[in-house]
């Protein structure tokens, strides 16, 4: 009987999870992680935070050392481009030329930073990749004036960093606040002064029009009048790379989409990460999401149910954000009709925003206040019952709202 083989397509942490888990759940066969990437399975997070100053090193933290791969037998093809997939013969092929059969596939693609349509400049970059953020990190410390497109999470924490080198920095954002589509208007307020005290220029509910480089500058044309650079990073959101999925006719709908068991349209054939539109059991719906924290927990849920150990991913989506001293977090989902109950005070930057429905809590948003989030995380999904009351109240501990 010859030896299966399990292939990972993708090289981010969905990836080195579930070959990890492929492993520790006993798989004996071959395992193989196909990667376009130029090194092995790294820290994401970091790369749009400290990892610009020259303070830092410039090197990627890997999510395993190479010589765990070696220890494990988990084979990575790095630089390798799945082309193709043939989901009846149960091959890939790769950039290589060479083909690829597989017994179980797990696809962990993640997504690639949007970039502006028609402009192709040096002094433009994304920053999503471990080379992105290598070239940028050259680039603003040789910058006097940064221009930053999108006030998302990826452009807040890059203009901390670069404000903090001394870098005059301006970030544009569509909407009224900073952050506004993750923490809506009243959070992204505060986080919008934030950033303005720390001295970045904020110019909120602009359009950019068009992007023209000069001999020695760029400059951003907006509605609101023009701003000159050295630099833009273009923080302008991201798209699932589903390309490889769709061209095999594996369903695709806003991501790769799979049920609560990660498994595709496509017999044998998983998808995890930033890619897949998963079942969600607790919502009910499909959800695709692109958390540091989910990817890695998916990717550990897929690889169980590559060896057919029936693992529902039905976690909590639970995300960070370290932006000067201060740390952001988030965990659950809320709709927009949520009622929003304050505990701690927006002036101090230390509060809790809690979502609250039929008197469950069904997300919450903190600054400064860690402690908070773990607990709601343990109850998310547990049978509770708080009132607005109770949230706001600093003498109530929130570990004691959920049901014994």
């Amino acid at each position: 009987m010859s030896r299966q083989r399990h292939v990972i397509v993708g090289g981010g942490v969905a990836a080195a999870s579930a070959a990890a888990t492929l492993r520790a759940n006993g798989f004996e066969g071959e395992v193989c992680i196909v990667s376009d990437d130029v090194a092995l399975p790294y820290e994401r997070p970091p790369l749009s935070k400290r990892f610009l100053s020259p303070e830092t090193d410039g090197t990627a933290t890997l999510v395993k050392s190479a010589d765990w791969y070696a220890e494990h037998d988990v084979t990575v093809l790095l630089r390798t481009r799945a082309e193709s997939l043939d989901t009846t013969a149960k091959t890939i092929d790769l950039s290589t030329a060479e083909q690829l059969s597989y017994d179980k596939l797990l696809i962990a693609t993640g997504v690639r930073a949007r970039t502006l349509p028609h402009v192709d400049s040096d002094r433009i970059q994304t920053l999503r990749s471990i080379a992105d953020a290598q070239e940028a990190r050259t680039r603003i410390a040789a910058a006097d004036r940064v221009a930053i497109l999108g006030g998302g999470f990826i452009g807040c924490e890059a203009a901390s960093t670069a404000v903090s080198m001394g870098k005059r920095v301006t970030v544009l954002e569509r909407t009224e606040t900073l952050m506004q589509a993750a923490l809506g208007p009243v959070i992204g307020g505060v986080m919008t002064d934030v950033h303005r005290a720390a001295g970045v220029h904020v110019v909120a509910g602009v359009v950019v029009q068009r992007i023209d480089e000069t001999p020695t500058t760029v400059v951003a044309r907006t509605d609101h009048g023009r701003i000159e650079a050295d630099l833009v990073l273009v923080g302008a959101g991201s798209q699932p790379n589903v390309e490889l999925a769709h061209s095999a006719g594996i369903e695709v709908k806003g991501g790769i989409v799979t049920d609560q068991f990660s498994r595709t349209s496509a017999r044998d054939v998983f998808a995890a990460g930033d890619v897949a539109s998963t079942f969600h059991p607790f919502y009910k719906e499909h959800l695709r999401v692109e958390h540091h924290d989910s990817a890695i927990r998916h990717g550990a849920s897929a690889a169980k149910n590559m060896l057919g150990l029936d693992a529902p991913f039905a976690e909590a989506h639970w995300f960070w954000s370290d932006q000067y001293d201060h740390s952001i977090q988030q965990v659950g989902r809320a709709k927009p009709d949520d009622d929003m109950v304050l505990r701690g005070s927006l002036d101090d930057l230390s509060f809790s925003a809690f979502s609250l429905r039929d008197g469950r809590i069904t997300r919450v948003i903190s600054l400064n206040r860690p402690k908070d989030v773990l607990a709601v995380r343990r109850m998310l999904f547990t049978d509770h019952t708080v009132s607005a009351e109770q949230l706001q109240d600093e003498a109530t501990p929130l570990n004691r709202l959920a049901r014994r």
